[in-house]
């Protein structure tokens, strides 16, 4: 090593890079990114604030069966399965002049109207509908309310970073790519801070106060939500016509899902898998009809990764069936457990969002994968009885093995978006960013969903109910043998066609 290299040392030692790491997302924050930031984190508010009060109205105060509930859930769930729809709205149709805040504006309202409308049904102060059509109703409105934000949020999320310097030539590439990874790794920072915020306070607020005061109390959110755009001008200039095969294909696709489940078809989920897939991929090469076609080969090849990556099992519930049974873990310690995931995936996200940034997809989704698996072995080590060895040996048993696993495996569900967010931001098509967004978004909820059917599957072979784990021991091997082969095969074989994503 010459003298001169080993004079800098400083810059990569293990002090510098954990300065650097801290600093870098508190550097990089602009106001300009407030209002973006602001509907995550009102987002990440609402997933926790109200879900207890709501679950235990449910269940005390109304008639639906299991089997009504399910229904209910296809309908509120149609908003986000026709995500590209909002997206046309965001990119092509100005309210008033707006096509950025008014829409949060609307979502704001849809939010604040659902949250009143289940205190009235709970409190029984808004009588003109049962409590079960009220509900049904709050639902959609609220669910409505907050994807369109979401495409809002998203359709910034490119719009904030500045492709030309002061002097109006285009800034370079990897600078720009850059920007916009630390700007989703902020949006994750900004949701789980939300989640965060209010992990244990909803379970507690539910215990002591009626259900319609936390209810009332959950308007906080669209106040959240709109707090940034009051205080941030943004409105872009680039708009283009409305693309009908988008809007009406979105249309006609949300009403086949609806229909579908509406009418319990035999394999009716595999049904919509495969429409669904159909719909989504059609409508993205619509949508990239202009790029290049080496561009479009990278788009292909980074989001069959990301695809993959996304697209695989999990156990079930039989592993918490597992826990409650078995191990004695009760609802208090899952609410530790969910507190301590959200206070890491905060800390890893801020530590290790810079490195993700700069790194390739590809590169990214293999560490990823590798620490997935290994982080899945405290599971195995719990079914198959490690913790009365380590209780007796080191003297700590199952619910610490739970407490450090949680703590370590937490941060990388935020880590791993944000590949998938950056490369949606580098390559959003000027006047169609919104589309583009919730069109991707639509195609890796997809990737949920083929994972979801997979454990389904599984499942079926390995025969897990209450009291019964014989089989879920190999049910664990199978899942993690699964989730490690399918992410690194999709590696191995596309990983070195990508450029995308390189620092």
């Amino acid at each position: 090593m010459s003298t001169a290299a080993a004079a800098v040392p400083a810059p990569h030692s293990w002090g510098a890079r954990l300065r650097e790491a801290v600093v870098t997302p508190v550097k990089a924050l602009r106001w300009r990114y407030v209002p973006l930031l602001m509907v995550y984190f009102a987002y990440g508010v609402y997933v926790t604030l109200i879900a207890t009060a709501v679950a235990f109205w449910i269940r005390k105060s109304l008639t639906l069966t299991p089997a009504e509930l399910a229904a209910v859930a296809v309908w509120v769930q149609v908003p986000w399965t026709i995500k590209m729809v909002f997206g046309q709205f965001v990119d092509c149709i100005p309210i008033l002049g707006s096509r950025r805040k008014v829409y949060v504006y609307l979502g704001a309202l849809l939010l604040a109207g659902g949250l009143i409308m289940l205190a009235g049904a709970a409190g029984g102060w808004i009588a003109f509908a049962s409590p079960e059509s009220l509900y049904i109703a709050a639902s959609l409105a609220m669910t409505v309310g907050v994807v369109l934000q979401d495409v809002v949020a998203d359709t910034m999320s490119t719009e904030v970073v500045d492709r030309n310097d002061a002097a109006g030539n285009p800034r370079p590439e990897a600078e720009v790519r850059g920007e916009l990874a630390m700007i989703q790794a902020l949006g994750r920072l900004a949701l789980s801070f939300g989640l965060f915020a209010t992990a244990g306070l909803g379970g507690y607020l539910a215990s002591i106060l009626p259900y319609e005061h936390v209810f009332l109390i959950g308007l906080v959110v669209p106040v959240i939500s709109v707090a940034g755009v009051v205080l941030v001008r943004l409105e872009p200039s680039e708009r283009l016509p409305i693309d009908w095969r988008v809007l009406g294909g979105g249309l006609v696709f949300g009403a086949v899902v609806v229909a579908l489940g509406v009418l319990k078809v035999p394999f009716g989920q595999e049904i919509v898998f495969v429409i669904s897939m159909v719909v989504v991929c059609a409508l993205l090469v619509m949508v990239t009809g202009d790029l290049e076609r080496e561009t479009r080969l990278q788009i292909l090849f980074a989001t069959l990764i990301i695809f993959a990556f996304r697209a695989t099992p999990g156990t079930g519930e039989g592993m918490r069936w597992f826990e409650i049974d078995v191990l004695k873990f009760d609802e208090q310690f899952f609410g530790v457990l969910s507190q301590i995931s959200s206070m890491f995936a905060i800390g890893g996200l801020w530590l290790l969002a810079s490195t993700i940034a700069k790194k390739p997809i590809a590169w990214t989704l293999l560490w990823l994968t590798v620490l997935y698996t290994i982080l899945s072995f405290p599971n195995l080590a719990l079914y198959y009885g490690v913790y009365e060895w380590t209780e007796r040996v080191f003297g700590f048993g199952a619910h610490t093995i739970a407490l450090i696993d949680t703590a370590a495996e937490s941060p990388f569900a935020q880590l791993s978006m944000i590949p998938l967010l950056t490369l949606i931001a580098i390559y959003a098509p000027p006047g169609k960013r919104a589309t583009w967004f919730a069109l991707m978004a639509s195609l890796m909820n997809l990737a949920l969903t083929a994972g979801a059917m997979q454990t389904k599957y599984l499942n079926q072979i390995f025969h897990v109910d209450r009291g019964k784990y014989d089989e879920l021991g190999g049910l664990l091997i199978t899942v993690v043998a699964v989730n490690f082969a399918l992410p690194v095969l999709a590696i191995a074989l596309l990983g070195r066609r990508i450029t995308a994503g390189k620092a």
